[in-house]
């Protein structure tokens, strides 16, 4: 990005006390429908008096981070609309729900997404009647909420969604509200560090602002109790200049407390515009701009603010008793309905919305318009302002395939080549995410043409190392970070990938949970774009981590990823480099997906050509007749069928074996690249129906399966087809050690010998007449497992093995290149 756009320079305005008193307005507006959302269905401007039967029968919601984050948003839009910023407004305290739709109603934009909430008495009966009624919407920050990007149960990611959506966007601002119980979590203590890898000429400008109300659901907060000195060296620790707040928590004239935090907040954004103003200067000199300490805010207010002050004779507002629903016997007590009453008509609703029940023009005034308001800002529905990413054609990245197995590759070193044409091409809008495991993972060629972002200090040598102020490659040795970030670089229109060790992407599983849940609800919003998939990479998979140990082998990610809504999940297991180049070209151009590639980084045979490996991957599975004895027209005996890397690896060569020892028996091999071709058609969009699976895998034929992951995921998948359970699968059962690769295999049962022996095992008629080869065939894993032990590698016949007889497939099999430590 050579350009760097124009930070608004609008010099700050100290607020009239006309400009106080409409923010005030505001901001009692947005409470009374904040309130009115978690108790009313009807009588929602109090024309009548409040009566049971008005009061909603179930209570849901939560009202205690609520006016602090109204609070702020009121006072975002002045500032916004007196600078001229281009901003959202992401909050950690994702179930301050009813605070932010009750703004995006009072903006204007609820009403333009959703005309059926209208901005009249009627439209405001249907706001407070759905809010956490069945039907209706969440009580928290979701993707029905205009202007979000972060779901309300994502606890700790806000400051990683946050700088995710900020990256390339050098002329936005986020408002970004962390809770002070969502800061307790290990995700956000982390999250901070993000300053360090913002460019300030390039990406845009995230405003952290700490809430301070001092509960959780039952208990106080950490960051509330340590107080401003310590609290202060611990953000500035951070890198950040902490600005402090604090207010209602006595008499003050409310307008001085919003006169104070005006101060605040224009000192902080005089300082953004200072540091903006610098980087576009030393942009325009080609100077490189050191990291500044970005401001930050502390704000403290009470929990549950302007709510009742005790309830039954109890301490509410201040305490966690005004978490979730303060007065929850409104409904079945006069005394909760008189309270109720008395709160709702303490805002003065009769001020601030007219005969029709729109907000007054004064009090409406005071926010943005158009698109600068934060619930209409274009980046926030990300899919509305995605360009498509230039793919170069993968297919000029092939690997030349003599013949099956007839040449050697590292997979995703060979998609790094690609990728890095991908990185060159899209210099704006591609990033690749990953716990410092790029280079690991063998993808290093990306810096040929990149380099990877960092602002922290630089050290002499480390220009070398590929770091510098702007790079398309982002690493932090959290994958919670590198999730958030990615997260939030995908939900504001952009496009990348995140890569990972397979045990450890694991740490994000409810980070993925939340964003597949996303998804799957923006598919039935009809206003929201789709935007691109969130495409994973996994390598230094399980059967390659015998140097690691046992903690480092793990495959459960795929199992946990296919509980996900089936519409949503994708997993790829291409056997090769071609295959790989072909699956990760279908993901960079698919949209509203969670694609899962697993892939392995050592160098193993190729066994497609590119031709050929295009076929096999839009098939999603298919028939390796060269691989099998079976003759067309003729039902096999057994089917070998294969997913993954090292398991077709395993597949082919017991196919040899029983090729060379049982001539005439008629062996079917099926690779599986596209996991999900295996349910059924009812249950995945890519599922077989029950004719074709036949077609595949026969009727009543015998199967025997080797896996990539634990072995009953496919039993899972296939159950609908498994009518006689005739498959008998193969996979990782937590035999893992550190061992060597084929020890690894065999101690969980997936190695070709004992993939022979249950071939013999479960095909009719095999059992007695084999027995020999079935001895043989344990005899051999006794052995090769002594050599293993006593030579500390794996027997020349297994490390060198190759499917044909001649090539340049040397070292093909299970070769021991070692690997690399997270």
């Amino acid at each position: 990005m050579s350009d760097v756009p124009s930070w608004p320079s609008a010099p700050s305005k100290t607020p009239t006390k006309t400009d106080l008193t409409r923010i005030h307005a505001w901001w009692r507006a947005a409470n009374y429908l904040s309130v009115g959302q978690i108790y009313l269905k009807d009588n929602p401007l109090l024309r009548q008096p409040l009566q049971r039967e008005h009061v909603k029968p179930r209570l849901l919601g939560h009202w205690g981070t609520t006016p602090g984050l109204n609070f702020l948003y009121a006072h975002a839009n002045r500032a916004i609309a007196q600078r001229g910023l281009n901003a959202m407004y992401i909050t950690g305290p994702g179930h301050g729900g009813p605070g932010l739709v009750a703004s995006t109603y009072l903006e204007g934009t609820y009403s333009e997404v959703y005309p059926d909430v209208s901005e009249d008495e009627t439209g405001m009966k249907r706001l407070f009647t759905q809010f956490s009624f069945p039907g209706g919407i969440p009580s928290h920050v979701a993707p029905e909420t205009p202007g979000s990007i972060h779901e309300g149960g994502e606890l700790g990611y806000a400051l990683s969604h946050a700088y995710g959506a900020m990256f390339d966007n050098a002329d936005q601002i986020a408002f970004t509200v962390v809770g002070d119980g969502e800061a307790e979590s290990g995700p956000l203590a982390a999250s901070w560090h993000s300053n360090k890898f913002v460019n300030p000429q390039h990406d845009g400008v995230v405003l952290p602002i700490l809430h301070l109300n001092g509960y959780k659901i039952a208990n106080p907060t950490v960051l509330a109790r340590i107080g401003d000195e310590e609290l202060g060296a611990l953000m500035r620790g951070y890198g950040h200049n902490p600005l402090f707040f604090e207010g209602g928590f006595d008499d003050e004239d409310p307008l001085e407390i919003h006169k104070r935090f005006a101060a605040v907040l224009d000192d902080a954004l005089d300082q953004i515009a200072a540091i903006k103003k610098q980087a576009a200067e030393d942009a325009a000199a080609g100077r490189e701009t050191e990291r500044p300490a970005w401001p930050m805010i502390v704000f403290r207010t009470p929990k549950g603010w302007t709510g009742p002050k005790e309830i039954d004779g109890q301490q509410t507002e201040g305490s966690w008793r005004s978490h979730q629903v303060p007065l929850a016997n409104a409904r079945d007590t006069d005394e909760h309905l008189a309270d109720l009453d008395a709160w709702l008509r303490s805002y003065k609703p009769e001020e601030l919305f007219d005969e029709d029940g729109k907000l007054v023009e004064d009090v409406a005034g005071i926010a943005p318009k158009g698109l600068q308001r934060m619930s209409a800002n274009p980046s926030t529905n990300g899919g509305a302002v995605m360009k498509p990413l230039r793919l170069p054609d993968f297919r000029d990245y092939a690997v030349d395939v003599p013949g099956p197995g007839g040449s050697v590759s590292e997979s995703t070193r060979v998609l790094g080549t690609w990728l890095r044409e991908v990185v060159r091409d899209n210099p704006e809008n591609f990033r690749i995410f990953g716990p410092d495991e790029t280079a690991s993972n063998r993808l290093q060629a990306v810096y040929e043409v990149t380099d990877k972002q960092w602002n922290a200090q630089l050290e002499d040598h480390d220009r070398s190392e590929h770091l510098a102020r702007a790079g398309r490659v982002m690493e932090m040795l959290s994958e919670h970070q590198c999730q958030g970030w990615l997260e939030g670089y995908l939900l504001t229109g952009r496009h990348g990938m995140f890569s990972s060790y397979e045990a450890f992407i694991h740490i994000v599983d409810s980070m993925v949970n939340q964003h597949a849940k996303w998804l799957k609800v923006t598919n039935e919003i009809e206003w929201r774009q789709p935007i691109a998939s969130l495409n994973y990479l996994l390598s230094s998979h399980v059967w390659r981590q015998d140097h690691n140990g046992f903690s480092h082998q793990d495959p459960g990610f795929i199992d946990h990823m296919v509980n996900k809504k089936a519409e949503i999940v994708r997993v790829y297991l291409p056997p090769d480099a071609n295959t790989l180049l072909s699956t990760y070209d279908h993901c960079l151009r698919s949209k509203q997906y969670v694609n899962v590639v697993v892939a392995g980084k050592q160098p193993n045979p190729n066994w497609l050509t590119m031709d050929e490996a295009v076929v096999h991957c839009t098939r999603g599975l298919g028939i390796w007749e060269w691989a099998g004895t079976a003759v067309e027209g003729e039902d096999p005996d057994v089917v070998l069928a294969c997913a993954g890397d090292i398991p077709t690896i395993e597949v082919l060569a017991a196919a040899k074996i029983l090729r060379e020892e049982i001539p005439d028996l008629r062996v079917r091999v099926i690779n599986v690249v596209d996991l999900m071709r295996l349910q059924d058609d009812t249950e995945h969009p890519h599922g077989l129906s029950q004719r074709a699976f036949d077609g595949y895998f026969g009727e009543d034929t015998p199967v025997v399966f080797a896996y990539h992951g634990y072995p009953w995921l496919i039993h899972r998948l296939a159950y609908r087809h498994d009518r006689n359970s005739r498959i008998h699968v193969r996979g990782y059962k937590e035999e893992g050690t550190t061992t060597t690769p084929f020890d690894m295999l065999m101690r969980n049962d997936t190695d070709r010998y004992h993939l022979v022996m249950d071939v013999i095992d479960h095909v009719d008629g095999l059992g007695t007449r084999f027995a020999g080869l079935r001895q043989r065939m344990e005899d051999t894993r006794i052995r090769a497992r002594a050599y293993a032990y006593q030579h500390g590698e794996d027997a020349p016949e297994i490390v060198t093995w190759q499917w044909g007889d001649g090539g340049d497939a040397e070292d093909g099999g299970l070769a021991d290149t070692g690997g690399d430590n997270e």
